[in-house]
């Protein structure tokens, strides 16, 4: 019985068993890597330096518009660490010595501060010289209140006729809300992200009882006042010569093929060129909905991040030319950094040297031809050394095809036309990160409001998002532009709808807002 077991173990080895042992070898070893690269993303997403362009401050690259010679730098070791003195901050214009600011609008209470010594002092001996002010920032638990309106009934004597004052407008009819509240709830929960349901409980903190289920009634019927509004702004920007445009996940009603699961919907925040965003939902990501969204409409330039539903749409219209973005360019190599970190940052290297050739065509606000010129100048050479340096990288031996340079060199060489569309237009952004940035409320809100219960929810998020996301662009209050539009938009003539989005409104209202009864009160 040993024998045979020596002789079994001796047995030469099928062919076809070796074989498919070393396919699979080499599978596992590459799912190994992958998920080293994965931990490595990860570990640089949460300790990581998060900057996109890389702007480093390195001799050889002052000179880029100045006409020397572009070479790509060596990478900057990780381990070295430097560090520069912080400046003091500057408190030439701060109420007090510990910084504290406020403007004009903040109230101020003033309290007198007494002294038993002091008012020991008889009154005809007592002389105030001076006096010394102190401030302190105080919050009140909830600023909740209930406007009382009274209506006093009064009898004519000589026909005995009863006379009634009308009740006040409101924006709701026949709600207990006044314009101010509703206000206020939307940006609670849209611009900082507070759900209703706590909202509901600070109500309830503060002796006001109400039912969510009302809460949730008026968010519906304030934001469905606003869908005009929404739909005058997305016809603005699709006007625009430039848009951005990108995409972003939401969970949004009842999944239809799994029970108890959230369907997986999208956002589509498109970017027109007056920096307005205009949020639209769709249930799916396909390229029907780009179509959809910019229909026969839009002629220009479409920069998005590459996905092909964008490219598509873009090859079915010859008024519309496909740009990318350098950043979604750039993220490809910064996941190769790990099994190519030589080759992954001389790529690095070179798009930051483009970077900075944009950084100081900004710090010179040149526009229209000079920064054309400036681009073709400076920003070219480097477009064609990456190019060139790609071509090199692409006919490596070793390179296999599940190489993450591989892949991100792949996604580069696929995309030269798109990338190269910002050198012919000095309108035409470099990247799609001013859109991200414009975006982000909607993660936020996924992380705090989690999901909506229904896709008709989820287009009500989309309108009011565009409208805040739009105000903190031009640098309006969301309180005051929503309390003034809520109590316009039902008399506005709906010809001239566009005048009450943020940017248009700033410019016709922002000077002497509508205001709510509560604030009449106060005056």
């Amino acid at each position: 019985m040993t024998n045979m077991s020596k002789a079994t173990q001796n047995a030469p080895v099928d062919q076809q068993q070796y074989v498919d042992l070393q396919t699979a070898l080499t599978a596992l070893q590459e799912e190994n890597q992958a998920l080293k690269n994965q931990l490595a993303w990860l570990k640089r997403q949460l300790f990581g330096v998060r900057s996109e362009k890389r702007l480093i401050d390195d001799p050889a690259q002052t000179g880029l518009l100045f006409g020397e010679t572009l070479k790509p730098t060596a990478p900057v070791p990780t381990e070295e660490i430097s560090y520069t003195r912080r400046k003091l901050k500057d408190r030439t214009d701060a109420v007090t010595d510990a910084g504290l600011r406020f403007d004009d609008t903040v109230p101020v209470e003033t309290i007198e501060v007494s002294d038993a010594e002091i008012e020991a002092i008889p009154a005809e001996y007592r002389e105030v010289i001076g006096e010394k002010v102190a401030h302190r920032l105080a919050q009140r638990p909830g600023s909740y209140l209930v406007l009382r309106y009274v209506r006093k009934i009064v009898k004519d004597a000589r026909d005995d006729q009863i006379h009634t004052p009308d009740a006040p407008a409101n924006v709701l009819e026949r709600s207990v809300a006044d314009v101010s509240f509703l206000a206020g709830m939307l940006v609670d929960k849209f611009v900082y992200h507070l759900p209703l349901y706590r909202q509901h409980l600070r109500l309830k903190q503060s002796g006001i009882t109400i039912s969510r289920t009302t809460l949730t009634n008026q968010v519906e019927r304030a934001i469905g006042l606003l869908q005009p509004i929404h739909d005058a702004q997305l016809r603005n920007n699709l006007k625009s010569r430039v848009l951005a445009m990108d995409e972003t996940p939401i969970r949004a009603g009842p999944s239809k093929k799994t029970k108890g699961k959230m369907h997986q919907g999208w956002y589509w925040p498109i970017y027109g060129e007056h920096d307005e965003v205009s949020f639209i939902f769709s249930p799916s990501r396909g390229a029907d909905v780009v179509k959809q969204a910019l229909g026969e409409q839009f002629e220009g330039v479409l920069l998005t991040d590459g996905y092909a539903a964008y490219g598509k749409y873009a090859a079915e219209r010859p008024q519309v030319t496909a740009a990318n973005c350098w950043a979604h360019t750039r993220r490809q190599f910064e996941r190769a950094k790990d099994i190519e970190p030589a080759a992954a940052a001389e790529a690095l290297e070179i798009i930051a040297a483009l970077y900075r050739v944009e950084r100081k065509i900004k710090d010179k606000d040149l526009q229209g031809e000079s920064k054309l010129q400036a681009r073709s100048q400076h920003a070219r050479p480097v477009v064609d050394q990456f190019w060139a340096w790609c071509d090199t990288q692409r006919n490596r031996m070793d390179l296999a095809p599940s190489n993450p340079l591989a892949k991100a060199l792949k996604y580069a060489l696929e995309r030269v036309a798109e990338l190269q569309v910002f050198l012919s237009d000095p309108d035409v952004p470099i990247d799609t990160n001013h859109l991200e940035r414009a975006l982000r409320p909607i993660p936020m809100g996924r992380k705090n409001w989690l999901f909506c219960w229904s896709e008709v929810g989820a287009r009500h998020v989309g309108v009011i998002q565009s409208l805040m996301t739009t105000c903190r662009l031009h640098d309006i209050n969301p309180h005051t532009y929503l309390v003034d539009v809520l109590q316009r938009v039902s008399d506005h003539p709906a010809s001239q709808v566009d005048l009450l989005t943020p940017r248009r409104w700033k410019e016709a209202f922002g000077d002497a807002p509508l205001q709510s009864d509560i604030d009449q009160a106060r005056q």
